[in-house]
């Protein structure tokens, strides 16, 4: 089964968020189920440079105004890949997708109109004479593969989008489809447009041959008003294509008894050396030694989506019980302000850090108790699955993935703290609830061990993409 994987970040080469680390790890996964799995990226100037090159540049011409376009072959990690040179789209620093200023670079339609575009060339197997049975696209970056698939006619691969955050959907003007050499009719309700705008989103949405979503709680709360911005009419009608398939994690990468960043590892079975990586986390971060309540950690963009306003309501319940904060993100600034604030009236007891260290991110996760995913949305999460690797038990809201991974404290299968309601006042109790487990020292480190023995490696979900590919390519 060969497999066109088209995306466009790899940790740890360039990340901006949890699709990274997808890309990261699934590829490797579908390789070690069966698959020939090759991906198709941006070519970046930090993927070029974490790139091995395995060839020849392949000339593909010109297109999309760009007099040269190829190809490079090379390696990121083990899996193969190619990476599409173009610096007039792609050879800029910092952000892929935003400028200095945060704001979109104006030339992003056609920017990753050339990604899909470029995948739907594989179709014709004129590269390197390599032909996928799949192409699997990623996110609205990558949805318009599936509609120049489409487009191409004939028989040809299958094509599988997922979708990783529908709230972001890649949306422009109407004037943009003309560059795009697609059919006119292809810009239509039955196609690209939306409310008048060209959406790449819907353009995946409406075309591929099948739909994932990176959990099945998402896949289903999607296909309602309060999630489905704006797309839960087109996703209800296809139904019968979509379904939701849990992400994983490297559990090789993020593993408390085997990992590089931390001074003291441990495991399920000898939980001692968590208790050094709390001390060492809280000089660190200058916070007081006080052990009274638990050390509650964040590691999060601050987006409205995460809820982190909520939990800088619900701070004083954790304060008051003798509990502590750690926040390691960045993105809004009025959010940032506010944490920053919050760090600066209670020293000792709370600490923040803006931007993102790796480093850091896990000796916060060995380190803290807790960790904080109160998100107002989650299609999977992460942070909750690395904070149950580390023993470091969860707080969530119900919704999207962190309802399919997290078991409230109510319950004798718990692994963690879960709220229904995107409300300071729920998330507050789930926290009183938490402080009082906190005084048992015995049933919460019960819970501890119970959540270190999940198994979150991708083995699982990369079989069940397999399955999907096999349904729509059998005899390959």
């Amino acid at each position: 089964m060969r497999v066109l994987y088209v995306s466009t970040e790899v940790h740890p080469a360039l990340k901006t968020g949890g699709l990274a680390d997808v890309n990261a790890a699934l590829p490797p996964a579908l390789a070690a189920a069966g698959a020939d799995v090759r991906m198709l990226l941006p070519g970046f100037p930090a993927l070029l440079e974490a790139a091995t090159a395995q060839g020849a540049r392949i000339d593909i011409g010109a297109a999309f105004g760009i007099e040269s376009i190829g190809l490079v072959p090379c390696r990121i990690g083990a899996t193969p890949v190619w990476l599409i040179d173009a610096p007039t789209f792609f050879a800029r620093s910092g952000n892929p997708y935003v400028d200095g200023d945060g704001r979109d670079w104006p030339d992003n339609a056609a920017r990753f109109a050339l990604l899909g575009w470029i995948a739907a060339r594989f179709a014709d197997g004129g590269f390197d004479a390599w032909r996928p049975d799949i192409v699997h696209s990623h996110d609205w970056h990558a949805g318009l593969a599936c509609a120049y698939l489409r487009a191409r006619g004939g028989a040809g691969p299958g094509s599988v989008f997922t979708i990783h955050n529908l709230g972001y959907q890649g949306q422009f003007d109407a004037t943009a489809f003309a560059a795009l050499g697609l059919p006119d009719h292809f810009f239509s309700m039955h196609g690209l447009e939306f409310h008048g705008k060209l959406n790449f989103m819907k353009a995946a949405l409406f075309y591929a041959d099948r739909i994932t979503t990176v959990s099945p709680t998402y896949a289903r709360e999607i296909q309602g008003a309060e999630h489905g911005f704006g797309m839960e009419g087109l996703l209800r009608s296809r139904a019968g294509a979509l379904s939701g398939i849990l992400n994983g994690i490297a559990t090789d990468e993020w593993n408390p008894q085997t990992d590089r960043h931390l001074g003291a590892r441990y495991s399920a079975d000898q939980l001692r050396g968590k208790a050094a990586c709390g001390d060492a986390l809280r000089a660190e971060l200058g916070l007081t030694s006080d052990k009274r309540g638990p050390l509650l950690g964040v590691v999060s963009r601050l987006t409205p989506q995460k809820g982190l306003d909520l939990l800088l309501e619900a701070l004083p319940v954790l304060l008051a019980g003798g509990g502590q904060c750690a926040l390691l993100g960045s993105g809004d600034a009025a959010l940032e302000a506010a944490w920053l604030g919050a760090a600066a009236a209670h020293p000792g007891s709370v600490a923040v850090k803006l931007g993102y260290d790796e480093a850091l991110a896990h000796r916060l996760f060995a380190g803290s108790d807790m960790i904080a995913v109160p998100s107002r949305f989650e299609p999977c999460g992460l942070t909750q699955m690395y904070g149950l690797r580390y023993g470091t038990l969860p707080l969530v809201r119900r919704t999207g993935g962190l309802a399919d991974t997290v078991i409230d404290a109510a319950s004798e299968h718990a692994n963690g703290f879960v709220f229904e309601a995107a409300l300071s006042a729920d998330l507050g109790a789930a926290l009183q609830r938490a402080l009082a487990l906190w005084q048992q020292a015995k049933l919460w480190q019960a819970m501890q061990r119970r959540a270190m023995q999940a198994d979150f490696g991708w083995a699982a979900s990369a079989g069940r993409y397999m399955t999907l590919y096999r349904e729509l390519r059998p005899h390959a």
